[in-house]
C-alpha cells in the first residue's frame, strides 16, 4: 500500500503577499518564545533531579551489615513497602526516570563489576543514592558534563567536568527559583571588619574637620561659578549633588550651606530677562560658536534652577508630611530647621527674581505657606508678599500672586490667618485713576489713513506725515519704560479679584475673624469700586454697624469705608449718610488712653473725610457738636492723641469759620447743651464754650499746651499765637505718629537740670514792714538759741496719758 500523499500544501505567494507583516512579526515571536520555554523547562527538570539527588545525599547513610542481614532487612523491607499503586502518578513518574537516567556517577565506584552488568531484581532506587558519593553539603552544586570514559585493567573509569554557567543563565535560573518557591543554601558573607571605637572628643574633631572640606569645597565651587558662569555651568550641577549629602555627621549643615550658597549664586548669575526654549527651527539653525556658547549656558542654568527649585519644594513637602525615607540619614526633629532655610531662599527668590523663568511656581509653594500653623514661617512669607507687592511697578507679579491668594481664601472656606488679607493693602494700586472697568480707558492714537492724508494734505505734507509716523512707530517699539495702558489693565484686573474677595467675605463670613483686614482694605481701595456697587455696599455696611458684632476699631473701618466711597466717585450720588455720622459721634467717648488709644489714628481719619472733604454737606451744628465733643476727648487719652485731637479742631475752625462762638461764654439762641444728646444735630452745642482748652493750656506736654493756647486765640495764621511751621504744617495723623510714645520716649526730650544749692540764709530785711522785719528777727534767734530735741522726755505711751 502506498504511502498516504501529503495533502497539507505551502502557503502560495498571494496568501503570503495577503499576510501582514505584523502577524508574520508574531508568528517569529511565538516562535523563539516556544523555543526559549522548552530550553527553561528543560533547565527546570534539571534543577529538580539536582536538588532530589541533593536530598538523597543529605540524609544520613545507613551503616553496611553483613550480606545476610542485609538480605533480610532488604525483604522486610519490600514487604512493608506500598503497592506501585497506592503511589502517586508523579512520585511514580519521578522514580522511573531517575532509574532510567542511571549514569556513571550512580553505580557503586567499588566494585569491578563491568558497566553493562545485569543488575539485581530486588535493588531499589534509594539505595543506589545511597551508594553514590558524598559530598560537603556546604559546596555548591554544579551541572556536570559526562565525557567518554577511559577503560584500563581494572575497569571503566568516567570520566566529568563542570559546565560553565553564564551570568545572564545565573539571573535567569535565580528568577526562576524565585517564581518556583525554591530555597537555595545562603553563602555565608563574610564578616566585615569593625570599624575603631572613637571617644566623644575624637568625633567632634572629626565632625569638625569634615566640616571644614565641605565649606571649602563648597566656597571654591562656588567661587569657581561666579567667576565665569557660561564655563563653569556643570560645577552648578556638582554644587547641587551636594544637597543629597549623605553623611549624617555633616548633612543637615552642608545641606543648609549649599541651599543659601546656590540662591545666592542664582541671584547673581541670572541674566534679567525670561529664558525661553528653542524652537525646532533654532535648533536646527546654524549660528555661531558664541551664540550656540550662549545657548547652551542658558539651557544649563535654566535646568539647575529647575532641579534646585524641586529640591526645595521636596524639602517643604518631606516636613509638612512628618515622614521619613529609609535612605534617608537625616532624623524627624531636623526637618524643620531645613525647611524654614528652604522657605527662606524660596522668598529671596520670590522677590529678586520676579521675571525669571518658574516665577509662578515659586508664587504657587510661599502663598499656602502664608497660613502655615509655624509663626516663623508664616510671617516670612507674607513679608516676602509684601515687598513684592512694594517693589512690583507693572503689577505681573501682583496679578498672579492676589490670584493665588483668591483661590486659597475661597478653597480653605474663608478659615486663614488675618495677616494674608492684610497683605493686599501693600499694593501698589492708589497711583492709578481707573475711570471704567476693564474697557479701553484712554483712547488709542490712530494714524491716518491715505484717504484722509490725500484728501487734507499736500504731496509734502503727506511726505513729512509718513516720516513723523514711521519714527513714532519705531520709537514705540523700542520704548522700554512701562506701558501706561497695560498697566492699567494690569491693576484693573488685580483690583477686581481683589473686590471679589473681599464681597465673599462680607457675603458669607460677616463672623469671620477676616473682617477687619476686609474693611481696612475697603478703606483703602474703596474709590476704586465701580459706582453700580455704591447702595449694595453702603447697606452692607450700615448692616453691620446696627447688627453690633463688629468691635470699636471694625466700625470705624466701616464708616471709614463708607466715606471714602463718597468721596471718589460717589461724589455724583446724593446720599446723606447721617447714620455714619451719629454712630461715630455716640462712640467717640470708647476712646480712651489705654488699649483703644492706637484706634484715634482711624478716628482722625475719618473726620478728616467726614467733616473736611465734605465741607459743602455739613451743617454747622454738626460741625460744633464734633468740636465740642472732640475737646472733652483729648482730657483722657495720651498726648499723642490729644495732640491729634487739636490739630483736627484747629482744622475745623479754619473750614468753619462761625464755630469761633464756642470760644466766648455767651449763648447763641435758645436751649442748653445736652452732652448726653447722641444727636449731633440737636444737642445746643452753640450754647456751651471749650473750657477743655483752660485745662489743656496746663497740661505737662509742652506740644499739647501750645495747641491749646493756640486755639484759645482762635487759632490764628500769623502772629504770637501762631503755630510753628513744624506744627501747623502736618496733618493730624502725622502729629498723632511723630508724638506716638510706643518706644517708652517723651517727645520732646526733658532737658536736664542741674540741681541747685538752698540758701540757709534768711534775708529779713526783705520786708517793707518795720515792724515785721524785728518780729522776724527776734523769731529768728529764739529759734537758733533752741538746744537739742529731747525725744526721751516724751517717751511715756500714750494709753497712760488718756488714762
Amino acid at each position: 500500500m502506498k504511502p498516504r500523499k501529503n495533502t497539507k500544501r505551502g502557503p502560495s505567494f498571494r496568501k503570503l503577499l495577503k499576510t501582514s507583516k505584523i502577524k508574520l512579526d508574531n508568528k517569529l515571536k511565538n516562535k523563539q518564545f516556544k523555543q526559549q520555554s522548552a530550553a527553561k523547562k528543560y533547565r527546570k527538570e534539571q534543577r529538580k533531579l539536582r536538588q532530589a539527588v541533593k536530598d538523597v545525599v543529605s540524609r544520613k547513610p545507613v551503616p553496611l551489615d553483613d550480606k545476610k542481614k542485609h538480605l533480610e532487612r532488604k525483604e522486610e523491607e519490600e514487604e512493608e513497602a506500598l503497592p506501585l499503586d497506592m503511589m502517586d502518578e508523579d512520585d511514580l513518574k519521578l522514580m522511573e526516570e531517575l532509574a532510567q537516567k542511571a549514569s556513571f556517577i550512580t553505580r557503586d565506584l567499588s566494585s569491578n563489576e563491568p558497566v553493562h552488568a545485569r543488575k539485581r531484581k530486588n535493588e531499589s532506587v534509594i539505595e543506589k543514592y545511597e551508594k553514590m558519593p558524598r559530598r560537603m553539603q556546604a559546596e555548591p552544586e554544579r551541572e556536570l558534563i559526562h565525557l567518554l570514559p577511559i577503560k584500563d585493567r581494572h575497569g571503566i573509569i568516567p570520566q566529568t567536568m563542570e559546565k560553565p554557567v553564564s551570568r545572564a543563565e545565573e539571573e535567569e535560573e535565580e528568577e526562576e527559583e524565585e517564581e518556583g518557591g525554591t530555597d537555595d543554601v545562603e553563602t555565608a558573607e563574610a564578616p566585615e571588619e569593625p570599624l575603631p571605637v572613637l571617644t566623644a572628643g575624637e568625633r567632634l574633631v572629626l565632625r569638625r574637620k569634615k566640616l571644614q572640606e565641605k565649606k571649602i569645597h563648597i566656597a571654591s565651587l562656588a567661587s569657581a561659578i561666579l567667576s565665569d558662569p557660561e564655563n563653569n555651568i556643570k560645577k552648578l550641577k556638582e554644587l547641587r549633588a551636594m544637597l543629597m549629602e549623605q553623611d549624617p555627621n555633616v548633612a543637615v549643615i552642608v545641606r543648609k550651606l549649599v541651599m543659601i550658597s546656590l540662591m545666592e549664586l542664582f541671584k547673581d548669575i541670572t541674566p534679567s530677562y525670561k529664558i525661553r526654549p528653542l524652537t525646532e527651527h533654532e535648533k536646527n539653525t546654524k549660528v555661531r560658536k558664541e551664540t550656540q556658547k550662549l545657548r547652551e549656558f542658558e539651557e544649563g542654568l535654566v535646568s539647575q534652577y529647575k532641579f534646585y527649585l524641586e529640591n526645595l519644594e521636596q524639602t517643604v513637602k518631606d516636613w509638612k508630611q512628618r515622614k521619613v525615607k529609609k535612605s534617608n540619614v537625616i532624623s524627624l526633629k531636623c526637618y524643620k530647621g531645613l525647611a524654614e532655610i528652604a522657605v527662606k531662599c524660596l522668598c529671596e527668590l520670590l522677590v529678586a527674581l520676579p521675571h525669571f523663568n518658574f516665577h509662578n511656581n515659586i508664587i504657587v509653594l510661599i502663598v499656602p505657606l502664608m497660613d502655615d500653623p509655624s509663626k516663623q514661617i508664616s510671617e516670612m512669607c507674607c513679608d516676602a508678599v509684601k515687598s513684592l507687592f512694594k517693589q512690583d511697578k507693572l503689577g505681573f507679579a501682583s496679578l498672579g500672586v492676589v490670584k493665588v491668594m483668591s483661590g486659597l481664601v475661597k478653597s480653605r472656606n474663608y478659615d486663614v490667618r488675618p495677616e494674608v488679607l492684610m497683605t493686599l493693602l501693600h499694593l501698589r494700586i492708589k497711583e492709578v485713576e481707573v475711570k471704567k472697568d476693564a474697557e479701553d480707558i484712554t483712547p488709542k492714537k490712530r494714524f491716518m489713513s491715505f484717504k484722509d492724508k490725500r484728501k487734507n494734505l499736500s504731496r509734502m505734507q503727506r511726505k513729512w506725515k509718513k516720516a513723523e509716523e514711521k519714527l513714532e512707530r519705531e520709537l514705540l517699539e523700542a520704548e522700554a519704560s512701562e506701558n501706561a495702558e497695560k498697566k492699567l489693565k494690569l491693576h484693573t484686573e488685580t483690583l477686581n479679584i481683589v473686590f471679589l474677595t473681599y464681597f465673599r467675605i462680607l457675603k458669607k463670613a460677616q463672623k469671620s475673624p477676616l473682617l477687619p483686614a476686609v474693611l481696612e482694605g475697603l478703606a483703602k481701595f474703596a474709590h476704586l469700586i465701580n459706582v453700580e456697587f455704591f447702595d449694595d455696599l453702603l447697606l452692607v455696611l450700615h448692616s453691620l454697624i446696627v447688627s453690633g458684632v463688629l468691635s470699636h476699631r471694625e466700625s470705624l473701618h466701616c464708616i471709614l469705608s463708607a466715606f471714602h466711597i463718597l468721596s471718589g466717585q460717589g461724589d455724583v450720588l446724593n446720599i446723606d449718610p447721617l447714620k455714619f455720622y451719629t454712630h461715630l459721634y455716640k462712640t467717640c467717648f470708647q476712646l480712651h488712653a489705654g488699649a483703644t488709644n492706637e484706634d484715634v489714628a482711624i478716628m482722625l481719619q475719618c473726620l478728616d473725610v467726614m467733616l473736611t472733604k465734605r465741607r459743602k454737606q455739613v451743617s454747622q451744628q454738626r460741625a460744633l457738636a464734633f468740636i465740642k465733643r472732640l475737646s472733652t476727648l483729648a482730657l483722657h487719652v495720651l498726648p499723642n492723641s490729644t495732640i491729634g485731637i487739636l490739630a483736627t479742631n484747629r482744622t475745623l475752625m479754619h473750614t468753619f469759620p462761625k464755630t469761633d462762638l464756642l470760644l466766648d461764654n455767651e449763648s447763641q439762641g435758645s436751649g442748653l447743651y445736652l452732652p448726653e444728646l447722641d444727636e449731633p444735630e440737636y444737642c445746643n452745642a452753640q450754647n456751651t464754650a471749650l473750657w477743655e482748652l483752660h485745662t489743656l493750656q496746663r497740661h505737662y506736654h509742652p506740644i499739647v499746651q501750645k495747641f491749646a493756647a493756640h486755639l484759645i486765640a482762635g487759632a490764628p495764621s500769623e502772629g504770637s499765637e501762631a503755630l510753628g511751621h513744624d506744627l501747623s504744617r502736618r496733618s493730624p495723623t502725622e502729629l498723632f505718629e511723630a508724638y506716638c510714645m510706643k518706644g517708652m520716649t517723651f517727645n520732646p526730650h526733658v532737658p536736664s537740670v542741674a540741681p541747685r544749692k538752698k540758701v540757709k540764709s534768711f534775708q529779713g530785711d526783705s520786708f517793707l514792714n518795720e515792724d515785721l522785719n524785728e518780729l522776724f528777727k527776734i523769731h529768728h534767734a529764739k529759734s537758733a538759741v533752741q538746744g537739742a530735741l529731747d525725744f526721751a522726755k516724751h517717751s511715756h505711751p500714750w494709753w497712760a496719758a488718756s488714762s
